[in-house]
């Protein structure tokens, strides 16, 4: 997933965008729930969720706010972004199996190193599954790929 890069504000500018690809694995969600301690079983018991309603067992929707941090870290800005904030709607459920697309587009550069980017987690087909905005202080220097 990483690109393994950062921009510094002075390299970043409004309407830069990035996209990271990832496919959701059961896995994942087993993970997520060991590592936060969320054992609801709508994310955890195939059959509970199919019972309320869903087409199977769904993704914790932190985790998917996890990838856009992910993100954030690792591809725009990059390596020593600094997270302030961070505002989700979570629209939609995504499933195991999932391939999603996140999407980070800067929004507006403030003073003293800030950043809003607007953040969304897509579906492969177009539907938002998660979107929101975060504000970073971005890295001092840029930081090209190894």
């Amino acid at each position: 997933m990483s690109t393994d890069i950062s921009y510094s504000y002075d390299d970043l500018h409004e309407g830069q965008q990035c996209e990271v690809k990832r496919q959701l694995l059961a896995a994942d969600i087993d993970a997520f729930a060991h590592a936060s301690g969320d054992h609801n079983p709508l994310h955890t018991d195939a059959e509970f969720a199919r019972a309320a309603g869903f087409k199977d067992r769904i993704a914790h929707g932190m985790l998917l706010a996890s990838w856009i941090s992910a993100a954030l870290a690792q591809t725009l800005p990059g390596r020593g972004t600094v997270y302030l904030r961070q505002d989700l709607e979570f629209r939609q459920p995504a499933l195991p199996g999932d391939h999603l697309i996140i999407r980070l587009t800067v929004r507006e550069k403030k003073r003293r190193g800030r950043v809003i980017l607007d953040c969304r987690v897509c579906h492969e087909d177009g539907r938002d599954l998660l979107r929101g905005s975060a504000e970073v202080i971005a890295p001092t220097r840029t930081t090209p790929a190894p």
